[in-house]
């Protein structure tokens, strides 16, 4: 049946027609619980596969050290030694902990240096202040004998052995006495740490600074205070080796004041 333009198909059935799709009705849609708020998501989801990770030169760029440096492994055993990387510790302080044991070893009676530094023993100030105290003695040394000289009016030759006899004799002094006080004390089991010893006789150097400086007035009395330093802060600790322990102090205590006065005659006395 046809109207106008438009043609009529009777509800019949049409050979090849497709058969009309009854309503299923409502169908709810689920969704999956996505971590879209979440980078990256806590779940296996959005991780990277084992087979499609990136090559291994890519990888591997990203964890060593800018321009291929690699950081050097330290040695074991006996050559730690030679490594500066062992000595950090020793130089691991700061301009507080300089002064406050600087302040220590100008009042020697306290005693109580040694605990102060028993887990923090440092070598940066006993280092700076053996170096000071070897430029202010051949400086000091050198002006005294030039001026000394002039007044003579005398001719005056610099002597560059003032400064390689005090490098040794505070170099050496505060490296040899400390290791063989550390083979002593070891002897007679009241063992003490070497690093510590350095330490101690480092710092108790500091108060011939100013003897230096002032030399005639308190070179009696820096000798007599720094070998109390050191024979006070170690009595403690050697009176553990028995009844010969007053020896060993007083020994330490003579050795000390016979730095003071070797300083006075060869450093504090004019020649010519």
């Amino acid at each position: 049946m046809m109207s106008g333009n438009y043609h009529h198909i009777d509800n019949q059935k049409v050979s090849g027609s497709v058969p009309a799709v009854t309503d299923p009705g409502h169908i709810p849609v689920q969704f999956a619980e996505s971590n879209l708020q979440t980078f990256p998501p806590s779940g296996a989801q959005g991780k990277i596969s084992g087979a499609s990770r990136p090559p291994r030169d890519a990888d591997d760029s990203f964890s060593k050290p800018v321009n291929g440096i690699e950081e050097p492994q330290q040695p074991g055993g006996w050559l730690r030694a030679f490594s500066v990387a062992s000595y950090k510790p020793y130089f691991d302080v700061d301009t507080v902990d300089v002064i406050e044991r600087i302040k220590d070893s100008l009042f020697p009676f306290n005693g109580s240096f040694n605990e102060k530094t028993t887990n923090n023993p440092d070598l940066y100030g006993p280092f700076w202040i053996c170096t000071t105290l070897i430029f202010v003695a051949a400086s000091i040394g050198t002006f005294v004998t030039y001026v000394a000289h002039k007044v003579e009016k005398k001719e005056w030759n610099y002597d560059i052995n003032v400064v390689t006899w005090s490098a040794g004799l505070f170099y050496g002094y505060v490296t040899l006495v400390p290791l063989a006080l550390y083979v002593i004390l070891k002897y007679f089991s009241a063992p003490s740490g070497l690093v510590q010893l350095f330490c101690l006789y480092g710092y108790s150097l500091f108060i011939f600074i100013p003897t230096l400086i002032f030399r005639w007035i308190v070179a009696g009395v820096a000798g007599f205070m720094s070998a109390s330093f050191v024979a006070l802060n170690l009595r403690a600790h050697i009176m553990s080796a028995g009844e010969r322990w007053f020896l060993i102090v007083a020994g330490i205590f003579l050795l000390q004041l016979a730095l003071s006065v070797v300083l006075k005659m060869y450093l504090f006395t004019v020649t010519f």
